[in-house]
């Protein structure tokens, strides 16, 4: 039995055909590139064809648990799914916690890889080494948490399921893949390469055993990890972050944020004890980007205050291994009784982006959209530009099947979504995101579409923080806001572990316009938040966890404890480059122009706000790209990787 955390296996299952490989994998594979989205892309780079259709059966999509999964360690619960994004046509990756990262590897599988087609709905049931597909026509149709229900009352309720819903059956664009009754991996489109693929379901019922080397050294950093998350002092009612958000953008200042502070927030409310500070502060866009908090004050973001949210929630919710418990179930009335309490970025793509101030609605949407299996974030932003596109005459009751798209109107919000996940008039062009849809219809709507390689970037503004615009442009699944930004770099504290990185001591003042500057310290700062994280996504570690800091969270000495190795933070930094870096060279082998993925121009102030809290600014993104790139050992002009730096990492130079 392995006893280096990771099982050393995965399944290849070739849906065409029906059936069912098991792999090896070396140890040295684990060395390089770790679990989770490391191995993931391993294994990709070569066997997803160049030229591949990610909706046809040549695309791989594989569902992958992390390094540190079982071990013992904390916030270890992520899972990840991986293949060629239909949306952007990028390497595409999606992340998502509850309980399913685990029941991957108790079947025995670091991954679990999905190639062909399916002639008719399948899921694939694993139960005691036993592998089936099963016939899904029975379940085609039904929601993602209508289906879990059901094949946990015939398979057990110890059974783990991920299932895409209708609008991942119906191959839209920005559609996703659930667990827990509603948790999603929203980003990339993976969830239309699971219905392009007639795969209705993964339903996972293993026992085996994970062993990590050093079980005892594990749990020890475990329980300091620990003792740093029960820390909790109140911060009292939702109006004091909403406060400190306004004082933030009035100061001509900023601090380092130490990431306790927002685990604070976290544990108080969730994510989305920032529905009222981000706007205030400038972080959260609004009116599809146009608007500024001048356009969703106070009085109008009232509708996701977060004690108004929390009133609603019967029960917390913990991910996998997880004691910070940011999530909760809340009860509504209406169609559904309850649902996952909805997170900042869910409440703002469909409240402050679309000015819709109705609260039922927003709880609403949530789980209608969680049920449909399409990401909240890229729906309501493309509503949102399907308002603006009707404010600027290119859309008319005629086009709109008769909805008034005007702002905040939520009849027509709550009315154009369902369209778009029935596929049903507009909503049949909406379904595949803005800018899908903009290339449809066409009338000069381009110009309104906020996207980035034609993913809609999530509720974080680069105006305000000028490291998330970058990594929306250079990430190799773009529009990505899990990955890195200024305040990220802050909180992760990297330069206490690793050498050679710039010092930002917590609550540390600076002058703003120091952060709107391309230089070489910014560009360092940037590419260690992306080495980071891909360690991070091969651990199978949560970002939040991470923000507590890199000596709070232990993620290089548990993963020391978990594989007996015994690599310096450099090293596990350098496992980052290289994880970056063949993503990259996957897009430039799909004929991917990295330089085309750029932010639309609004959201990086061309031209400058003239009014709000990111009034007057403007992120200088192609210098701020190329310091990126050249951080990596890519062609600072191109964003390519040179064959020296391949070969350094010991890549292909293919």
């Amino acid at each position: 039995m392995n006893n280096r955390g990771y099982m050393g296996r995965i399944l290849m299952v070739d849906l065409s055909k029906g059936e069912f490989r098991e792999e090896t994998i070396p140890d040295e594979v684990f060395e390089k590139f770790l679990s989770g989205t490391g191995l993931a892309a391993y294994l990709l780079y070569d066997r997803i064809p160049v030229g591949a259709d990610p909706l046809g059966p040549e695309n791989v999509l594989g569902f992958v648990s992390g390094l540190l999964t079982g071990t013992g360690s904390l916030f270890s619960g992520r899972w990840m799914v991986a293949g060629k994004s239909p949306l952007t046509g990028t390497w595409g990756d999606a992340n998502c916690g509850g309980s399913f990262s685990p029941a991957i590897k108790r079947c025995g599988y670091d991954g679990i890889f999905f190639t062909g087609m399916s002639e008719k709905p399948v899921y694939l049931y694993i139960k005691d080494q036993k592998l089936k597909l099963m016939d899904a026509s029975h379940l085609w149709g039904r929601d993602a948490i209508e289906t879990e229900e059901m094949l946990q009352e015939e398979h057990g309720p110890g059974a783990r399921v991920a299932v895409i819903g209708p609008a991942g059956e119906r191959l839209s664009l920005i559609s996703g893949i659930c667990n827990d009754k509603g948790r999603i991996a929203a980003r990339s489109g993976l969830g239309a390469v699971m219905g392009s693929k007639r795969l209705k379901a993964l339903v996972l019922d293993g026992k085996k055993r994970i062993t990590p080397y050093d079980r005892e050294t594990v749990h020890k950093l475990s329980r300091k990890c620990n003792r740093w998350v029960r820390f909790q002092p109140l911060l009292g009612p939702s109006i004091v972050p909403a406060l400190i958000g306004a004082l933030l953008r009035v100061l001509p200042t900023a601090m380092a944020m130490d990431g306790v502070v927002y685990k604070i927030i976290l544990r108080q409310w969730g994510t989305g004890g920032l529905n009222q500070m981000s706007p205030e502060w400038g972080d959260s866009p609004v009116k599809n980007w146009k608007g500024s908090n001048v356009d969703w004050p106070l009085k109008k973001s009232k509708s996701a205050d977060p004690d108004l949210v929390n009133k609603s929630e019967f029960i917390k919710y913990h991910c996998y291994s997880c004691p910070l418990g940011c999530g909760g179930k809340c009860s509504m009335t209406g169609k559904y009784s309850e649902t996952h309490k909805p997170e900042y970025e869910s409440v703002l793509a469909l409240g402050g982006l679309c000015m819709n101030e109705d609260t039922d609605s927003l709880f609403y949407l949530n789980e209608l959209l969680n049920r449909a299996g399409m990401d909240t974030i890229s729906a309501g932003a493309t509503v949102a530009w399907a308002m603006e596109c009707f404010e600027q005459g290119i859309l008319t009751l005629d086009d709109t099947d008769g909805l008034d798209l005007t702002w905040g109107n939520t009849r027509a919000i709550v009315a154009l979504i369902h369209k778009m996940i029935n596929r049903e008039g507009i909503g049949d062009i909406l379904a595949d995101g803005s800018r899908a849809a903009a290339e449809k219809i066409g009338r000069g709507s381009g110009k309104y579409t906020v996207h980035a390689g034609g993913q809609e970037p999530a509720m974080h503004d680069g105006r305000q923080d000028p490291g998330f615009a970058v990594h929306y442009c250079v990430e190799p699944t773009p529009g990505r806001h899990t990955i890195g930004s200024q305040l990220y770099y802050e909180m992760f504290q990297l330069w206490k572990k690793v050498r050679g990185l710039p010092k930002k001591l917590p609550f540390q003042i600076y002058h703003k316009n120091s952060k709107y500057r391309a230089t070489e310290k910014h560009a360092l700062e940037t590419a260690a938040c992306s080495k980071y994280m891909n360690v991070i996504n091969g651990a199978g570690l949560c970002m939040f966890g991470a923000f507590l800091g890199v000596t709070r969270t232990p993620t290089f000495d548990w993963l020391n404890a978990a594989t007996g190795w015994n690599k310096t933070p450099e090293e596990y930094m350098e496992i980052g480059k290289r994880i970056q870096t063949l993503k990259q060279a996957f897009n430039i082998r799909q004929g991917i122009d990295p330089r085309a993925n750029r932010l639309s121009d609004r959201a990086l102030g061309i031209p400058p706000q003239a009014q709000g809290a990111n009034k007057g600014r403007t992120v200088p993104i192609e210098k701020m790209m190329e310091d990126y790139w050249g951080q990596f050992g890519w062609d600072p002009a191109t964003g390519k990787p040179t064959g020296e730096t391949l070969a350094g990492l010991g890549l292909s130079a293919e």
